[in-house]
């Protein structure tokens, strides 16, 4: 409880905020996921967290609109960003005469999501989006180097990854099938939901639509497909001659073959992989960690997302990864198999050296050396403490007689051994260990 007069601090529940050791830990996820994204030639980007609710809620649809943020300043009505997807296909329709196609872009950013809070669920996280937008037509290589790069980050992140992949459109056309196109939002919305409520309560629910007994088992197995692609669509030809769903299992086939120029091992096929929002229209995928249940990151293909705000056809492509959310997982299954560091090394100085000290600090720095000198009045045993808390990974000694010898003494904070080192020596040592 706070003191009296004062304001008890506390955090809105849901929103991300971390220990400075667990930040630099995150960080560096989001660095090598960035060194990913720009080695296969995408371009950063960085979109406004705020959003006109019109633009922001152009499509959307489903329990995502319950979920966004909305509110007014003056007479300016505004969202969260809930995506970093929808924002792209503002700027894109923007800019679309300044930009070079397929355009090509990555970004990482936070976004907002007022769902109920629970353990790796958040209503602040950050995603980590990569699309590539075409003019006119965009080929269905796109999707599959959309899920190459997916493979990638994950391979950078040293991490087994299995991603599951689908194209909405064999569902749609089965629908088409049935006469319920109207209610198709409807229906994908149940089915994406199968394996988070009781089959029988699904099925109520697709009753209610007007499926009948006979079409709801037919829907619900053809989502219970998984397996090699190929042998999906083998399967699959004959089950219905509707155009949609034939165009469907063509791409899934078609996007197989990319897959394997692309040598992309850890993909599977499965029907069930629907994608909650709507803007989806073709491929479709989600990415699991190798044994877990709990996705990852996702991607898709959306064919008319523009369309809302462009009279140009510019259909896209793009992948994400839930990196808050894999943040926590890694962190509760001991991934991180060595805390974060403040510096590389920690100088200690004494009362009569204080200023030798922090020359020295300065100087390696200014050769690349993570050096940090710790300068506050306490004792040698107290710094040695506090440079333990800062899980340096050395310490400098600075005394009177290193001063004058230019020789200081270096202690490994993980084996105790020591050496005494010239100004050169330690430039060498710590810039060949960087």
């Amino acid at each position: 409880m706070a003191a009296k007069g004062k304001i008890e601090p506390r955090k809105l529940k849901g929103f991300w905020e971390l220990m400075p050791n667990e930040q630099a830990l995150f960080s560096d996820l989001l660095e090598k996921l960035e060194k990913v994204f720009k080695q296969n030639c995408f371009v950063p980007l960085d979109t406004p967290i705020l959003e006109y609710s019109d633009v922001l809620l152009a499509k959307s649809g489903g329990d995502v609109d319950k979920e966004i943020y909305r509110f007014t300043k003056g007479d300016t009505d505004m969202c969260m960003r809930y995506d970093l997807t929808v924002p792209l296909a503002r700027f894109v329709s923007m800019h679309q005469n300044e930009l070079n196609f397929p355009f090509k872009r990555y970004q990482i950013g936070k976004v907002y999501r007022g769902e109920r809070p629970q353990k790796g669920r958040f209503r602040e996280f950050y995603q980590c989006d990569a699309d590539i937008i075409g003019d006119g037509e965009l080929s269905l290589v796109a999707d599959a180097e959309c899920v190459s790069l997916f493979e990638k980050c994950f391979k950078e992140l040293e991490l087994e990854v299995r991603i599951e992949v689908s194209n909405r459109k064999i569902l749609s056309g089965y629908i088409e099938e049935l006469n319920k196109s109207n209610k198709a939002t409807e229906i994908f919305i149940i089915l994406d939901k199968l394996d988070k409520i009781p089959l029988e309560d699904a099925k109520a629910e697709l009753a209610e639509l007007g499926l009948s007994n006979a079409e709801q088992e037919k829907i619900i197995n053809l989502t219970k497909n998984t397996g090699k692609i190929e042998e999906i669509v083998k399967k699959l030809r004959n089950f219905c001659k509707n155009p949609t769903f034939q165009k469907g299992l063509d791409e899934f086939e078609e996007l197989a073959q990319h897959l394997a120029a692309f040598d992309v091992k850890c993909v599977v096929g499965n029907l069930g992989i629907i994608r909650g929002h709507n803007y989806y229209t073709g491929t479709v995928f989600e990415g699991f960690l190798k044994d877990g249940k709990e996705a990852v990151g996702a991607g898709g293909r959306f064919e008319n997302l523009c369309g809302y705000f462009s009279e140009k056809n510019m259909p896209g492509v793009g992948m994400s990864v839930g990196i808050t959310r894999l943040f926590s997982i890694l962190t509760q299954n001991g991934y991180f198999k060595e805390n974060a560091t403040d510096a590389d090394v920690s100088i200690i100085t004494f009362d009569d050296t204080l200023h030798a000290g922090l020359n020295l600090m300065t100087k390696l720095r200014d050769c690349g050396v993570r050096a940090d000198c710790l300068y506050e009045a306490k004792t040698f045993k107290a710094k040695m403490k506090e440079a333990n808390r800062r899980n340096a990974k050395y310490v400098l000694i600075v005394g009177e007689d290193e001063v004058r010898e230019n020789l200081y003494t270096l202690k490994d904070m993980q084996t105790s051994q020591q050496e005494k080192l010239k100004f050169e020596d330690l430039v060498k040592k710590f810039t060949k260990n960087a």
